[in-house]
């Protein structure tokens, strides 16, 4: 291939990249407009989860409505995740066979159960002990009243962090059955992985309770060791 055929295959794909990035934010801000209309019913969803008795203020004239805008936001970014997903997949498919294609088509309902599972599991085990925690902690000194938008900020940190991380499987169980990634290597990595586990609790959560890290920390070495017998299982023996 010539420099000329090459800088034009460059510009073809980034021309490709471009136009893919554009629809992605499209589709964003579409979800987050509907998200918008919905935000009375979004907040109620995301305090749910806090102690009955929480009381949450704002102090700047601008939070209650900036927190309504991250809200949509985020909640956008979710609606869009197997959008995000298709348009990324059909990026980068021109470089796979078509047998490889078929294995991206065969984990995309996982993609999103995955990640479902993981905001599942945020919202119903950490969010109520982490908040229950954070707003009783030291209320025989203090009256806590959180603001709002700490709230908000730590309950939508919660669910899209350990949403994504709860991927780590189909990632995994997808580059394995590639080649790209072997489950030798992956089992060799176990205790780094078990130290990265506990450091990614501690920045995940917003507290130094040791048993609310732990609770993140234990699914996320579940879900690596996941990856090491998925990875396992589905090794490419054959060239594809």
């Amino acid at each position: 291939m010539s420099s000329d055929e090459k800088k034009l295959s460059v510009l073809g794909h980034l021309a490709e990249l471009r136009k893919r990035l554009i629809r992605s934010v499209i589709a964003v801000a579409v979800t987050s407009i509907i998200s918008f209309t919905f935000y009375h019913q979004i907040f109620d969803i995301l305090i749910a989860p806090a102690p009955q008795d929480i009381v949450l203020q704002a102090v700047d004239m601008t939070e209650t409505i900036g927190t309504i805008m991250r809200v949509s936001l985020v909640s956008g970014i979710i609606l869009a995740i197997p959008y995000l997903t298709y348009e990324l997949i059909m990026f980068i498919s021109p470089a796979l066979t078509r047998r490889e294609r078929g294995y991206v088509y065969l984990i995309l309902p996982w993609v999103a159960l995955m990640f479902a599972a993981g905001v599942a599991f945020s919202y119903f085990i950490l969010i109520p002990r982490m908040t229950g925690f954070l707003i009783t902690f030291g209320s025989d000194i203090v009256t806590i009243e959180p603001r709002i938008a700490s709230y908000i900020n730590v309950v939508t940190r919660l669910l899209l962090a350990v949403g994504l991380v709860f991927e780590m499987p189909v990632l995994t169980t997808f580059l394995a059955r590639l080649g790209i990634l072997k489950p030798k290597w992956l089992a060799d990595k176990r205790k780094l992985a078990i130290i990265f586990a506990f450091i990614l609790s501690a920045i995940i959560t917003p507290t130094i309770d040791p048993i609310n890290q732990t609770l993140v920390a234990a699914p996320l070495i579940i879900l690596y060791e996941m990856c090491i017998w998925l990875a396992r299982l589905v090794q490419r023996r054959k060239p594809i």
